[in-house]
């Protein structure tokens, strides 16, 4: 295979779907180098015994890179699991479960269903690290696996594991306290049509809510369509009509998720992670007093959190790299504006209906609603703008880019902040401005997006 651009992005590879870096050809190469770099090899050089979990949400493409996925593995002497829809928490925790060398979760996350991804866990259900995801490359585009052709009963076979959602639900609902029901609480379940529109009904109806689910109807090109934790409107409004205590938005691979309050009100990521860390305190449950989160987060959050004798250190954008600092700092709580929530004592990634569930357990022994509970962190005032780039090139490249910026910190000075950053998955440069005044920092962003979209736009 000739040598290509570099494939692994923030969160795995991802793409429009049939077109190049999520082509069937690239799928099944990346198979047959995981399954080289994971395996346990035996006396003749071939992989022996290598197990690996494939899991996929619902877009119409994932038939295809399952199969390509399947393939792949299979042609290098693995066995392969194949688990259907399945959020990519449980995929993590499947992986664990089953002891298997690797998982893998065909989804492009929160993206329209014309896009899709891979992304793959190492045997403890951890994200791959950037130097591993480099050695796949490297190999992907070496001649090395020529080398290893397995024949007769050293070609890998694939089955189908029916009971893994069963299996997910059961694990999701012992992570709520025995000690606790669900009983008198309605709550509005937003599914985005994605891969918890089984799973998660079925955990919150048994932990003793009552579910008044939405948007769990996937047809392989509705997932995330103006619903989710992406587009939370229907989700808010849904808790009106129904008067819920709660709202729960997932997003397509149900491993974050954004919340409504009984208002009707969006409680964010920021707002979940004030709740969740600034309770664990109390209860000195949260290690080191310290949560783990991203420069995108409210400079609200860190006011509440050093108020309440806490602090907050920042990992670079992206729930692995919020993972990796947790495990490197022992740390225990950590998550991103967007609603990844990681809870390093249950999961080894972001899982939105333990999320959910952390914030619904809080309610009942506090006795507040989530109204109340959000009110423990003042929200600066933020504003995002996405600007659509032709390619992403340095910043520094660019005096006027930079000169841009430059004025707006000036302006800001000490009571605000700019972050300016591509996004890892989408053609986009990300532009946020934080500060007192809202229709100032509306100003500021948009005099930055318009300065990068002249240049490279």
């Amino acid at each position: 295979m000739a040598k290509e651009s570099k494939l692994f992005g923030t969160d795995g590879v991802r793409g429009i779907a049939n077109q190049h870096p999520m082509t069937s050809e690239i799928a099944m190469a990346i198979g047959r180098a995981t399954a080289y770099l994971f395996c346990q090899k035996d006396n003749r050089g071939l992989p022996k015994n290598t197990k690996v979990v494939i899991g996929k949400d619902t877009r119409r493409s994932g038939y295809m890179l399952e199969n390509a996925l399947s393939a792949g593995f299979c042609s290098m002497g693995a066995k392969v699991f194949l688990v259907g829809p399945l959020p990519t928490p449980g995929i993590a925790f499947i992986t664990r479960s089953m002891r298997a060398d690797a998982g893998v979760i065909i989804s492009a996350s929160h993206n329209p269903y014309h896009y899709n991804g891979i992304k793959i866990f190492d045997r403890q259900g951890y994200k791959l690290p950037d130097t591993t995801e480099k050695e796949i490359e490297q190999v992907m585009f070496s001649d090395e696996l020529n080398r290893y052709r397995p024949t007769m009963d050293f070609i890998g076979t694939a089955k189908r594991i029916e009971d893994a959602s069963g299996r997910y639900i059961v694990y999701i609902k012992d992570t709520f306290p025995q000690e606790q029901t669900l009983d008198g609480i309605r709550v509005v379940l937003d599914c985005a049509n994605g891969a918890a529109y089984k799973v998660a009904p079925i955990v919150f109806e048994e932990l003793g809510a009552e579910v008044f689910t939405i948007n769990n109807q996937p047809n392989g090109e509705n997932i995330n369509d103006q619903c989710g934790a992406v587009y939370p409107q229907a989700m808010c409004k849904a808790v009106h009509e129904h008067r819920a205590e709660i709202g729960i938005a997932l997003d397509g691979d149900a491993d974050r998720c954004i919340l409504s309050d009984e208002n009707g009100e969006v409680v964010d990521g920021d707002q979940i992670m004030a709740i969740c860390a600034l309770h664990m305190l109390r209860e000195g449950t949260l290690n080191k007093n310290t949560l783990v989160t991203t420069a995108m987060s409210n400079m609200g959050l860190t006011v509440a959190m050093k108020r309440a004798g806490g602090q907050v250190i920042h990992a670079q954008v992206g729930d692995r790299y919020i993972v990796e600092m947790m495990r490197k700092e022992n740390l225990n709580l950590g998550g991103e504006q967007s609603g990844h929530l990681v809870f390093l004592e249950h999961n080894t990634t972001g899982d939105g209906m333990m999320a959910a569930l952390k914030i619904l357990s809080i309610m009942k022994k506090t006795g507040k609603k989530l109204s109340e509970l959000k009110r423990q962190m003042t929200q600066y005032p933020q504003v995002l703008e996405n600007v659509i780039v032709k390619q992403k090139d340095a910043f520094e490249r660019f005096p006027k880019i930079i000169n841009s910026i430059k004025k707006v910190e000036d302006a800001l000075g000490e009571n605000g902040r700019v972050l300016v950053r591509y996004s890892g998955t989408e053609p986009l440069a990300r532009v946020m401005v934080e500060g007192e005044d809202y229709s100032k920092i509306k100003e500021y962003a948009s005099d930055i997006a318009q300065s990068i979209r002249a240049q490279l736009g």
